[in-house]
């Protein structure tokens, strides 16, 4: 859902598991009516424990209703 705090939320998310994460390349997307947001983050996994472990955290973020 698009609320606030959202975005900095899932980028707060990201800087944990890669402290590289450079939200600068965060990528947004409304739907048509606007009552959700894609938001794409891009990180360097340096395992697949990492990155499991990053699927999980923001998939159980309240916040969020779908994680790809």
């Amino acid at each position: 859902m698009n609320e606030n705090g959202f975005v900095i939320a899932m980028t707060h998310i990201a800087k944990q598991f890669d402290p590289t994460f450079d939200a600068a390349t965060v990528e947004l997307r409304e739907s048509g009516g606007g009552k959700y947001l894609g938001v794409t983050l891009t990180v360097l996994a340096t395992s697949r424990e990492q990155l499991d472990e990053l699927y999980r955290t923001l998939s159980t973020h309240p916040m969020a209703k779908w994680v790809l």
